[in-house]
């Protein structure tokens, strides 16, 4: 595996490939690997003939400067792990690199960025927008993938794509768990022994309102959720959404839509965990 801190030794590395006929699969991250990352990777293995991953902490999508400073960065253990499942290129360049002057362009995604996440971070999905299609233009890939654990960010990329018109495939990846049922998250590294202890309630809850969602009416889904998770100490519910999976608008009944996902962000102390459950899905795109 090779790294490589800039652009123009990232294009020389991917030129090469492409010029043998290689189809090029890309991972992007912020880094602080896990297996949930490394099931990324694996399946651009698998789909595609030379992958690239990128480790780049994006500034641009922290709206808030402790977050962005308390993030796990650890490159060289980055690097080790990739290797062990045939990454071919690692991408690992600092911000002047990626943003050599402020990027200051504004994409307009309707209301896909104006619920959940982005109600509660706002200005964070432009950051995302404005980074991946940068990093886009620098591999060029054929393929990205992408976690569904960030459900809101995979709709936010088709939308970034289609607009650009870019020429690219992405590619949806089911969420890694931990044993314990646990939403894989460079973030879970920074929750202390308790929270870890009581993180997986908010999976098991997920999982479990599948069980008796049609029973009930969404008001009653979406408050026996809540409070089942906020009955604990160590966990506070920020939102929980039940929406359109492919227009992210939040939806009233089980009738109104043929993709149904209920999204959640969850606060264990000060960090911030996400995770979301399919309760409905006949639209066979997904």
């Amino acid at each position: 595996m090779k790294i490589v801190k800039t652009v123009a030794d990232l294009r020389k590395g991917i030129e090469a490939a492409k010029q043998e006929g290689k189809r090029v699969g890309f991972v992007p991250t912020m880094g602080a690997l896990h297996n949930g990352h490394l099931s990324l990777v694996k399946q651009a293995v698998e789909a595609t003939d030379f992958v690239v991953v990128s480790v780049f902490v994006n500034p641009n999508q922290f709206n808030n400067a402790t977050d962005l400073d308390r993030y796990p960065r650890d490159l060289n253990r980055d690097a080790q792990m990739l290797q062990t499942v045939n990454c071919e290129l690692l991408f690992a360049p600092d911000v002047k690199e990626v943003y050599p002057e402020e990027d200051t362009r504004q994409f307009e995604f309707g209301n896909l960025d104006k619920v959940m996440e982005g109600q509660f971070r706002p200005g964070h999905f432009n950051g995302v927008a404005q980074v991946v299609s940068r990093l886009f233009d620098m591999v060029n890939p054929d393929k990205a993938f992408f976690g569904m654990k960030d459900f809101q960010q995979l709709a936010i990329i088709r939308a970034m794509v289609k607009q650009l018109n870019l020429n690219v495939q992405i590619v949806p990846c089911e969420i890694v768990r931990e044993e314990d049922g646990l939403a894989m998250s460079s973030r879970n590294t920074l929750l202390n022994s308790g929270q870890r202890k009581n993180a997986p309630i908010i999976a098991r809850t997920l999982f479990e309102s599948c069980k008796f969602a049609s029973d009930l009416n969404f008001n009653e889904l979406k408050s026996k959720v809540i409070s089942s998770i906020n009955e604990d100490e160590e966990l506070e519910v920020e939102y929980f959404e039940i929406v359109d999976g492919n227009t992210l608008q939040s939806i009233d009944n089980w009738n109104e839509s043929d993709y149904i996902v209920g999204c959640i962000a969850v606060f264990a102390g000060e960090v911030r965990l996400i995770d979301n459950v399919t309760y409905k899905n006949t639209d066979h795109e997904h």
